[in-house]
């Protein structure tokens, strides 16, 4: 019979009634001519292309030919062969807005601010006595747009200079009386996101102020995090909050916010000890978009994917267990999509060919109930065997395990790199030479683990290799079995299935 490996995480308040994880991985729909109508793929992995400063990378933003990085309190430029340029010093410690209008960038660093002139070259903060801080910034029309920190006020700078704010140009978001959290534009539209509203204005072309509220253009659903707020497959993205509660994530339907998190998902938010400090990008790959939402405090990062509805985490391999994404930010640049580090100054290109995070172990995991919906009527099965349908022989060039005992038992020698490799003689037994997929199981819903059972994925050019594990046991207690398989080595994973043999017992 086939189990249902296939779908998205969805581990549920109670692990009895859902524990699904999806790790590193993430499903793809197959419409038509395919061996299944989905297969699991791996995420994709970070491949270093510079080191810009010493980090954190606190914003992105690619324009004219260049990409603009905020690292630590230094903004820099990168030019097409990644060769890194000093601009100038900014302040904070977080993450920063940023926007350009064709000639000049404007970094808001929350509450100080600063412009850089590209014709120029020139870099300075904004002085103008009129500037009260911005948190965040966008471009409509010629005029920066950008949210007054802790107030319902935003502004609009003088048209083509965002140096110079005249001390009028500004509105209220009124519709509530809410805080103002967060501003995008959109659409040559400004929305404005308080705590428990939005609402959206357009350039209406006025004298004294330029921009006019959209009648009927709000809803009565804020946002919690102000760098939540990301475009993404004509709409926008944030992570909400109202009058009745906070947590649940929305994206865009003309002016109105549709829920796209799962009860699961918003369970796992709302656990959270904070989540105001959430951030969010998006970016497009192979056809799939992704809303990347980040949780530092909480040390997690949830993926939605566009295509196909569903959710999947993302995590770092750090001190031997799973932490957030090591991508803080995002920018498509060179022909690239370029993330920045969240620790470090090294800025990476998600790439589907790379499968470890610049060298370092990208742990991927699957956990699933052996049996459908509706398919457990709480009687003990006997599992014979799994066979896990993925692509085999993808291993890497060099000695598999088992061809380096057999030459350690021949007398040869063993000597451990500084890459940790093995050497024998001059031969290298690489990582990857020999994948394996650990299997474990649990019987009681997913409280508790059975002992780890390895198996290998074939060496290279094995594509016929069966990944079969045997002799696995009664189900107890709940008679409710969940399976969980992983991995760390750097190779391809897909996995199309999975096919379950058991046989009821008595009891």
């Amino acid at each position: 019979m086939k189990t249902p490996i296939l779908g998205a995480s969805y581990v549920a308040r109670s692990v009895n009634a859902a524990d699904s994880r999806c790790v590193n991985l993430y499903p793809e729909a197959v419409p038509e001519g395919g061996k299944e109508p989905a297969f699991l793929m791996r995420a994709p992995g970070l491949r270093l292309l510079a080191t810009v400063g010493t980090g954190p990378i606190r914003g992105m933003l690619a324009y004219g030919g260049f990409g603009y990085v905020v690292s630590g309190s230094e903004l820099y430029r990168i030019d097409q062969y990644y060769n890194v340029t000093l601009l100038g010093t900014v302040s904070g410690t977080g993450p920063v807005s940023m926007a350009d209008n064709g000639v000049q960038l404007f970094v808001a660093c929350d509450p100080k601010s600063y412009i850089y002139n590209v014709t120029t070259n020139a870099f300075a903060e904004i002085t103008d006595p009129d500037f009260e801080g911005a948190k965040t910034v966008s471009f409509l029309d010629g005029y920066f747009v950008f949210s007054q920190p802790d107030s319902q006020k935003f502004w609009v700078t003088n048209l083509l200079d965002g140096s110079s704010i005249d001390p009028l140009d500004f509105a209220s978001a009124e519709g509530s009386p809410d805080r103002l959290v967060s501003l995008i534009v959109d659409h040559r539209e400004v929305w404005l996101f308080g705590t428990s509203s939005v609402e959206v204005w357009y350039n209406a072309g006025g004298g004294d102020f330029p921009l006019e509220r959209i009648q009927g253009a709000f809803n009565e659903l804020g946002c919690a995090a102000a760098y939540s707020v990301a475009k993404l497959d004509n709409g926008l993205f944030w992570l909400g909050a109202d009058a009745r509660g906070q947590g649940i994530v929305y994206r865009s339907n003309g002016y109105t916010g549709t829920r796209i998190s799962t009860h699961a998902i918003e369970w796992q938010i709302q656990s959270y000890s904070r989540i105001d400090d959430a951030i969010g990008y998006t970016y497009q790959q192979d056809g799939h978009a992704f809303y990347v939402l980040t949780f530092p405090t909480a040390n997690a990062t949830w993926v939605y994917d566009v295509a196909t509805g569903a959710w999947h985490e993302r995590a770092s391999w750090i001190n031997n267990r799973l932490g957030r994404h090591r991508s803080n930010c995002q920018m498509a640049y060179n022909g690239e999509v370029i993330v920045g580090d969240y620790q470090s100054g090294k800025i990476y290109a998600f790439d589907m060919d790379v499968y470890s995070d610049d060298g370092e172990v990208q742990k991927w995991v699957r956990s699933w109930r052996a049996l459908a919906p509706g398919q457990n009527n709480l009687n003990r099965t006997a599992h014979h065997t799994l066979q896990l349908d993925c692509e085999s022989g993808v291993g890497l060039d060099g000695y598999r395990i088992n061809d380096y005992v057999r030459l350690l038992t021949e007398g040869w020698g063993e000597i451990i790199t500084e890459s940790g490799d093995y050497l024998i003689s001059d031969v290298i037994v690489a990582q990857g030479a020999d994948p394996r997929v650990m299997l474990r199981w649990s019987d009681d819903g997913g409280h508790t683990w059975s002992s780890e059972h390895w198996q290998s994925m074939g060496a290279i050019g094995e594509y016929g290799y069966r990944v079969l594990w045997r002799r696995l046991g009664m189900t107890l207690k709940l008679r409710d079995r969940v399976y969980e398989v992983s991995g760390t080595d750097p190779v391809k994973i897909a996995i199309m299935g999975a096919e379950l043999q058991l046989s009821p017992t008595n009891g």
